[in-house]
């Protein structure tokens, strides 16, 4: 294959700079929103860059969600999000490697139909799947527990795992399994010593991209829970100001800021990995 030439390579990086631009600033924004005071919010005189960034720069509102008056609001659900999106993440990607390795390897009727009607279930309606989920939650004891968020989670990160980690065993050859259970080793030995590792790439991408769609989720979150297992995205909207005519902007902003904060760190750390994994499973080799 032909490597890219230099002129090709620099005309990509330009038109890579609008769209970091364009995707940054509004996380700087965000970030600009939660350092100021609230009474800095409307006034000019207050903030440089025309508005943009503070002039005095203020950590009351991540004070307010951690130890203020915020905090038994934020904190519970912080957690609340931390263990049902971990959980939604591991049971649908320990699930679809089943799925996709018996897609991937074994030849039944409907193998195509699987496929197909996990990624329609990946675009059909959250909102329409709410109400009927709030009436059997109320009636079975799941409203507002950990469990009932995290069954309908499955319901948003299963399809998307089994159809995108489906690819990538695809591409793993059949012959390493089989050298492997001629040396010895029984089909799940070579399961989990073989197909796993290579397949590792492609289940870490697809345990991010899970987690992300659970922990930005907003319509189960707000519809299915009261308050006990409120996640972020929904406590977010029942944050109050000092009074029923201020709108606390700043110390949303500060909230958002803390709960984007791993997804940027999993990115940058992992960034490597998930593009690998993305790629691995595009062509056939």
């Amino acid at each position: 294959m032909a490597k890219p030439s230099a002129k090709g390579t620099g005309i990509w990086s330009l038109l890579a700079v609008p769209i970091m631009i364009w995707t940054v600033i509004p996380l700087i924004w965000m970030v600009a929103l939660s350092l100021k005071k609230p009474a800095d919010l409307g006034n000019p005189e207050a903030n440089i860059l025309g508005g943009f960034w503070p002039k005095e720069v203020t950590w009351q509102n991540y004070e307010l969600i951690f130890t203020g008056g915020a905090n038994d609001l934020f904190l519970p659900a912080l957690r609340n999000s931390l263990i049902v999106c971990l959980s939604a993440t591991l049971i649908s990607v320990v699930l679809a490697m089943f799925c996709a390795y018996a897609i991937a390897r074994l030849e039944f009727k409907g193998k195509k139909m699987i496929l197909t009607t996990a990624l329609a279930v990946s675009f059909f309606p959250v909102v329409a799947m709410v109400t009927p989920l709030f009436d059997v939650w109320r009636r079975i004891g799941l409203f507002d527990t950990i469990p009932g968020l995290i069954i309908p989670y499955l319901a948003l990160t299963l399809p998307l795992a089994i159809w995108t980690m489906s690819a990538f065993f695809q591409q793993i050859p059949w012959e390493m399994e089989q050298a492997a259970q001629v040396d010895g080793a029984t089909n799940w030995e070579a399961f989990r010593k073989v197909i796993i590792p290579l397949a590792a790439p492609g289940v870490f991408t697809t345990a991010i991209i899970t987690f992300f769609t659970a922990w930005n989720d907003f319509v189960f979150a707000i519809s299915l829970t009261s308050e006990n297992a409120r996640t972020v995205p929904a406590a977010l909207a029942f944050f109050t100001g000092a009074s029923q005519f201020e709108q606390p902007t700043g110390a949303i902003m500060a909230a958002a800021v803390v709960v984007t904060i791993p997804v940027v760190i999993l990115v940058l750390i992992f960034q490597r990995r998930i593009v690998a994994g993305l790629t691995s499973g595009a062509v056939k080799g």
